[in-house]
């Protein structure tokens, strides 16, 4: 569930962008002429991606067109999807909208020591059987965690440990050399408030400035006050550790799936189907036009044309992923019958 509450950082910038999206949505039947770019994507990686989530599709026309894919040789995979798929541009009145998120990687230890102090938890029973348990800061301050054994790991930045819980997801390097993987293990029940718009409340920044980068920057320049307003989000996130996703793979998405750099993206699965192709046509400083999979969602996705693409691991991942707020617009890759089947009748 690694886009539980990543985008929630920017939730308000964003979600005043898209919140317009209220109409019925409409369907455009496109032809593979009409993507800019198509033909020079790499489709094989594409494919390469659809398949790692195409055998948990139930309905039986994607079931179908899974069973195809694992037959076709991957210098025919441009040809699959034009065969077997036509593009569906959905719109709702929004704006297109594309985010980024990664996984974090942080320094930390599975033992407390002088450097490595804020703990990764486990959550509590209490916490999963109650509705809304305990605030950030009363859980932080109250001992409650204490002496439980509820520790997963230790790290060395309560920073980033704060936005690891945003992510919803990450790796813990290990001073052995080796890293553990934490996956999203639940919730204390609170609501998020974001505190990139509190800063923006308070006249700190300005709408456009906020990012995680300026966010942990502000926090780190103004310790006592960063740390306060880090209470700010009463929400708390709790982990468990992942040891069945290998090393070299990305984190698990909404598929229960890892997700790939670059390849996979969260969507709106009330416009979108989890599994889908998705042709991306993302403008801004950096445009990109790539053949993508709906593999992940996320609290802050909302709307037929909003769309978080994942970056990787690491910090060059969060630096790309963290500034990226960009315009454009996403055309879903559905089963020819189920594509015709949208339009209007008497087409």
């Amino acid at each position: 569930m690694i886009a539980a509450l990543r985008s929630l950082v920017l939730a308000g910038a964003v979600m005043t962008a898209t919140s317009d999206a209220n109409a019925d949505p409409t369907h455009t039947v496109l032809g593979f002429d009409d993507l800019d770019g198509w033909v020079a994507d790499d489709h094989a990686a594409a494919l390469s991606v659809f398949l790692t989530t195409c055998n948990d599709l139930e309905d039986p026309d994607w079931r179908a067109l899974c069973a195809v894919a694992q037959a076709h040789a991957p210098d025919a995979a441009r040809s699959f999807f034009e065969l077997f798929f036509r593009p569906v541009l959905i719109e709702d009145g929004g704006k297109g909208l594309f985010t980024g998120y990664f996984e974090p990687e942080l320094e930390g230890s599975r033992t407390r020591t002088e450097r490595f102090r804020y703990p990764v938890y486990r959550i509590p029973p209490e916490a999963r059987e109650a509705g809304q348990w305990l605030s950030r800061r009363d859980l932080l301050s109250s001992g409650v965690m204490d002496n439980r054994g509820l520790e997963i790991a230790w790290v060395e930045d309560p920073v980033e440990l704060f936005f690891l819980q945003i992510q919803g997801s990450g790796r813990i390097r290990l001073p052995d050399g080796g890293a553990l993987r934490v996956g999203y293990g639940g919730a204390n029940g609170h609501p998020y408030r974001s505190i990139g718009m509190e800063l923006v409340r308070r006249g700190v920044l300005a709408a456009h400035q906020v990012s995680a980068q300026m966010i942990k920057s502000w926090v780190r320049g103004n310790p006592a006050e960063g740390a306060e307003l880090l209470f700010h989000n009463p929400s708390y996130v709790f982990f468990r550790e992942v040891t069945r996703v290998a090393a070299d793979l990305g984190p698990l998405g909404a598929m229960n799936r890892s997700v790939t750099a670059l390849r996979s993206i969260a969507v709106d699965p009330a416009y979108t189907p989890l599994g889908a192709p998705v042709w991306v046509e993302k403008d801004g400083k950096t445009p990109m036009r790539r053949l993508m999979v709906a593999q992940d969602t996320g609290a802050a996705i909302k709307g037929a044309q909003r769309a978080d693409i994942f970056f990787g691991t690491g910090d060059a991942a969060g630096d790309a992923a963290g500034v990226l707020k960009d315009p454009g617009r996403m055309v879903v890759l559905l089963p020819i019958q189920r594509a015709y089947a949208l339009l209007p009748d008497g087409y």
